[in-house]
């Protein structure tokens, strides 16, 4: 069995390890008949997997990824005519549990990138560095619901520490596999390329840009094309490490400010009252508001 077809191999046995976790909340959502008939075909073709030479490296991803989809479009179809949208988004199976993330398949084979990233440093990347910020993530997510049971937070600076490193590094690195492809290259085009030509002048501007602020970013850390839906244009950023505390691909919904400027000319020293105090001027509609538009955004979940 290919290095790549094991890695596959795996993926399915934690996406069945979720599915039997989430299979009271399923069956409460999609019919039992049609949830036992995916688990078997997902099985099946698990079990292929097994046998030496039963499936080329790019047959066994797309297979794995169609029944995944499938799923997917199971859960939303059939749960469609007995709950509303915000019923349905809150029982998909979409939801990662807490400590439940997994290393996502590569979509092609480890050495598909040569000769522009060696097939040894893609297994390397992918199999141990991306597995370890996975298996962090999942601790720390478990170690911060553990505080929330128990009610003992002397840890949490240094499980929130952990959660925005590894999780940082979970999601950062799960875009960046499917942002490249052994067919890649060239030049964007259509929309995306008359945005880049009104954000950044040029592309050849933009390239030299990118590669200028990959190249510079001091210590470790990443170069990143973001969308600002604030500016309505194209950004380029760096970021050192990967999280600077927080996480990638997401949506801030509720910020508070605890710099001393945001409160100290009222409170001093007194960051405890003013965070408490905060509370009473929230404005929930405006959050609420946030989240009706943040959720019409869905990722793969990984």
């Amino acid at each position: 069995m290919s290095e790549y077809i094991a890695s596959i191999k795996k993926w399915c046995e934690e996406v069945l390890k979720n599915y039997d976790e989430s299979i009271n909340t399923l069956r409460d959502n999609v019919s039992t008949e049609k949830l036992d008939e995916w688990k078997e075909r997902f099985i099946q073709f698990k079990e292929e997997l097994s046998v030496e030479e039963s499936l080329q490296d790019q047959d066994a991803y797309n297979r794995g990824s169609e029944l995944y989809e499938q799923l997917q479009s199971l859960l939303e179809n059939d749960s469609e005519s007995n709950h509303t949208a915000d019923e349905r988004a809150e029982h998909s199976w979409e939801t990662v549990p807490i400590g439940g993330h997994t290393l996502p398949p590569l979509p092609y084979r480890y050495d598909a990138l040569e000769p522009y990233i060696d097939e040894e440093i893609m297994r390397l990347h992918h199999d141990k560095h991306h597995q370890s910020y996975v298996d962090g993530l999942n601790k720390a997510e478990l170690e911060i619901q553990k505080a929330r049971s128990s009610n003992d937070f002397d840890l949490i600076k240094h499980w929130e520490r952990e959660a925005a490193f590894h999780g940082a590094g979970h999601y950062l690195h799960t875009i960046f596999w499917y942002i490249m492809s052994p067919n890649g290259g060239g030049q964007p085009s259509g929309d995306l390329m008359r945005e880049i030509n009104r954000s950044f002048g040029s592309f050849d501007q933009f390239k030299k840009h990118f590669s200028e602020a990959a190249k510079n970013v001091e210590a470790v850390g990443w170069a990143i094309l973001v969308w600002s839906p604030r500016s309505r244009r194209l950004e380029i950023l760096q970021a050192e490490k990967h999280q600077n505390l927080s996480q990638w691909d997401v949506v801030p919904l509720l910020v508070l400010d605890v710099w001393e400027h945001a409160y100290y000319l009222q409170y001093k020293n007194e960051r405890d009252k003013y965070v408490d105090n905060w509370w009473e001027v929230v404005n929930w509609p405006e959050v609420g508001r946030r989240y009706q538009q943040a959720k019409q955004l869905r990722w793969k979940a990984f």
